[in-house]
């Protein structure tokens, strides 16, 4: 089940897994594991992403509504 966007919001602003490692203090396969979503970062670290990338926490989530108004 894919729950994060890590690895879309790095294409959309033309960033690398070993970037995103370097920046927030973390093994590139950690970063790779959150990009595949076989593991899930914590909220601290998503928080740590969204700042790095310069974009909003919520970017990088799934949303759970499914429905369209």
């Amino acid at each position: 089940m894919e729950i994060n966007r890590i690895k879309v919001a790095l294409a959309e602003t033309r960033r690398k897994n070993k970037w995103l490692a370097e920046q927030i203090g973390k093994d590139e396969s950690t970063i790779s594991q959150w990009c595949t979503n076989a593991r899930q970062p914590s909220l601290e670290n998503l928080l740590r992403i969204a700042k790095v990338l310069e974009i909003d926490i919520r970017d990088l989530l799934y949303s759970t509504n499914n429905t369209k108004n």
